[in-house]
């Protein structure tokens, strides 16, 4: 499975003779490729060109006086085999920023139903234009509504995107895009328990804790939050599972796939941490009679403190709790 979108750096003197040798006769002879112009202009102390490959792929070179920076979503030619990659926050600001214009105007023509939601385009770009990834993870959210069940594509495009125009997952992008998977193959079931960080992600920050994604602790493992009210020391650390509904799983009622989804991680990673984590439970790929039912029983999930919701692209989240809960979610979550 290749990874997220990511620059390749490449040190050493960089000409356009040099580019036209090295990497697109290389190109073009494996698999047919045109050198064009960039689509938009780069900054002014580097050169650029844009190749665009037969089969569809793309990839842009940049340099200047001492560094070749190059990103594509196709074979990556054998002059820069041995190039380090970095992210794209990594490389200065300006280039990151005219790569990403570039490659949200080419994500824009092949996918104009984005065009209205600008900062989920621009969020999940790193996959959205992976050399693997850029089918399926499109799909998922074109075909599949991001995971919500009995929703238009529209409602829960614009709930992402509401959600992460707010800026405050900005800076972990490359770290939650990449979650998404990079696949070739459309894997609902690891896309959908991605969703269900973001769904999480929109408690926390509604109910007005910021969030830091993958907190390291001393077990060695990341949990998927550490959420703390702004300016206090004190933090709360939140892992979240997300279970199929029961259509999708051997289990054969609601109440048999929460538990032996949040089964897996209160036996595994919640046990070995021993203590201090609340789990959230994130029913909402959980049609509305599964819902109800779970709502109605209201059963355990083997671990506590723990909250078992259910979230809608209204943002109406309805919910239980388990155990002494220490965050202040009333304000967010309607308590069932």
């Amino acid at each position: 499975m290749a990874k997220p979108l990511r620059f390749r750096h490449a040190p050493g003197s960089w000409s356009e003779g040099r580019v036209r040798n090295e990497l697109f006769q290389a190109l073009d002879a494996n698999i047919g490729a045109e050198m064009r112009q960039p689509w938009h202009k780069p900054p002014s102390e580097f050169d650029a060109v844009r190749f665009e490959m037969d089969n569809g792929d793309i990839a842009l070179f940049a340099w200047d006086d001492g560094t070749g920076y190059w990103l594509g979503n196709t074979e990556t030619p054998s002059a820069l085999w041995r190039t380090d990659k970095i992210g794209l926050e990594e490389a200065s600001y300006a280039l990151q920023r005219w790569v990403e214009r570039e490659l949200l105007a080419q994500l824009e023509d092949e996918s104009p139903w984005l065009k209205p939601y600008p900062h989920l385009a621009w969020f999940f770009l790193p996959v959205f234009l992976s050399k693997d990834g850029r089918e399926t993870t499109r799909e998922f959210f074109h075909d599949h509504a991001a995971g919500f069940p009995d929703t238009r594509r529209d409602e829960a495009l614009e709930f992402f995107e509401q959600l992460l125009s707010r800026g405050d997952l900005d800076d972990y992008r490359e770290t939650m895009a990449g979650k998404l998977g990079t696949s070739e193959t459309l894997d609902l079931t690891r896309m959908t328990a991605t969703m269900g960080e973001f769904n999480a992600a929109y408690i926390l920050l509604e109910a007005g804790y910021e969030v830091t994604p993958e907190a390291a602790v001393t077990t060695g493992h990341s949990i998927d939050y550490q959420a703390n009210r702004p300016g206090k020391s004190e933090s709360t650390l939140v892992e979240v599972t997300r279970p199929l509904p029961p259509k999708h799983r051997a289990a054969g009622s609601p109440i048999t796939a929460i538990r032996e989804t949040a089964e897996t991680k209160s036996s595994g990673q919640l046990e070995e941490h021993g203590g201090g984590v609340t789990l959230f439970v994130d029913c909402s790929s959980f049609p509305d009679d599964d819902w109800r039912a779970l709502a109605g029983e209201q059963p355990e999930v083997r671990h506590r403190p723990a909250v078992v919701f259910r979230l809608r692209p209204s943002g109406r989240v309805e919910g239980y709790r388990k155990g002494g809960l220490p965050l202040e979610l009333d304000d967010v979550i309607e308590w069932v």
